[in-house]
């Protein structure tokens, strides 16, 4: 490694498995076959030309979703997997946190595990002994440390396996889909230790699907997709390219789960309402500062009055918040009350400078009734899968749903 800047530099690596198509009992098989020009497997390419690089002191993050060849790619900077191609290096000791209690044995103490771990982490007695006691106060076990460890209890087993990781003082930390683990109290001290890990400028590769840690702990990161590099650099925009790639993902699946026989109604919809569709004509993934513009379109078979309304649902937290009660919002949606039957089609758009950095859906019901102070009816809805689902994405979510009350424009 000629720069001494740079903590781990991944090269131009490529890496690939052979998956069995058959199996082979004997071996006048396995040479027949060979002869005849068949394998008996095929190879599956994980990772393609991949090449970055992580600087000493860099919080840097790696995302993508369950395939993309993240985890891989993880076990060959760990130096667990060689590459087929291409070089890696790293710059120092590194420490691999790849999977909770690995190595523990349950017939040896809590201290005894300790220097067991440490030991597979690649550490010598003496380097051991220098952090025994940071390892045990943070785990806060210094009672139990000469107790078996299947005495002890799944959580103090996690605290206990966290605390060897994050404590063995090595250059480069190396942690695969966990950062905070244990009860409230324990997540809480995690989270400080790594905001601190931060500041301090220790170098940290982290491997998640929690997009709200790659924005609040790291200052780089990269998205795998395909085993190959999609995106990098930002952390926040890396994350809302994760996002977008897992609605992309849904809304394929939404399609195929939609593909039925002419005769069939979709969910929702019936021989009154056959048609009722929210159309997104804005990006999926949205800035405080944009605007949200649907379209809601349904057919009514029948001329009867009809109408629609809508919920914002905050799917962050599972709440919901009610607009169809509104004043405005309620005099909007009257005022495009229709009585006669056909396709009838209606834009909205949505400012978003008062939400917050969550995840919503858009549900819509259509509506019959006589007039705006009489009874009205629900004839067909948009929810669950047929809903609207779009992601506000800014530095922090500062907690409510909404800051202020938004407003809808017809």
């Amino acid at each position: 490694m000629t720069d001494n800047n740079i903590a781990v530099k991944i090269d131009h690596v490529s890496k690939s498995f052979r998956l069995p198509t058959e199996s082979s009992s004997s071996l006048r098989t396995t040479l027949v076959n060979r002869l005849k020009g068949i394998k008996g497997y095929t190879e599956q390419h994980v990772l393609k030309d991949i090449s970055f690089e992580v600087e000493k002191g860099d919080f840097f993050g790696i995302v993508g979703r369950n395939g993309s060849g993240k985890s891989t790619l993880l076990k060959i900077i760990s130096q667990i997997y060689v590459p087929e191609k291409g070089n890696l290096d790293v710059n120092g000791k590194l420490v691999s946190f790849i999977e909770l209690g690995v190595g523990f044995n349950p017939e040896l103490t809590g201290k005894e595990n300790v220097y067991l771990n440490g030991a597979m982490l690649g550490f010598s007695v003496e380097e051991i002994d220098a952090m025994y006691d940071d390892i045990v106060d943070f785990a806060e076990l210094s009672d139990f440390m000469n107790q078996k460890l299947k005495n002890y209890s799944s959580g103090m087993q996690v605290r206990l396996a966290f605390s060897v990781a994050i404590k063995a003082q090595g250059d480069v930390l190396v942690l695969d889909e966990v950062l905070a683990v244990g009860d409230e109290a324990f997540q809480r001290k995690c989270n400080d230790y790594f905001m601190e890990r931060r500041k301090s400028g220790l170098t940290t590769i982290l491997v998640t699907h929690d997009m709200s840690s790659v924005k609040k702990y790291c200052n780089k990161a990269i998205m795998i997709k395909n085993g190959e590099i999609f995106s990098q650099g930002n952390p926040s925009e890396v994350s809302d390219d994760y996002t977008a790639s897992n609605f992309e993902k849904r809304e394929k699946i939404n399609q195929k789960q939609s593909e039925v026989e002419a005769s069939e109604f979709k969910p929702g919809r019936n021989e009154l309402v056959p048609e009722f569709e929210i159309e997104n004509m804005s990006p999926s993934v949205l800035k405080s500062s944009d605007i949200l513009e649907f379209k809601i379109s349904y057919e009514i078979t029948k001329d009867i009055a009809s109408g629609v309304g809508f919920s914002l649902l905050d799917l962050t937290s599972g709440g919901a918040f009610s607009i169809i009660d509104d004043g405005a919002i309620q005099s909007q949606i009257f005022s495009a009350w229709s009585t006669q039957k056909g396709r009838i089609e209606r834009t909205y758009q949505l400012p978003l400078d008062n939400f917050n950095n969550r995840d919503f859906m858009i549900v819509a019901a259509c509506f019959t009734g006589t007039d705006k102070k009489g009874d009205f009816k629900a004839i067909a809805n948009l929810g669950g899968e047929s809903g609207l689902r779009f992601y506000v994405r800014g530095e922090v979510d500062t907690g409510p749903l909404l800051k202020q009350q938004g407003v809808f424009v017809d």
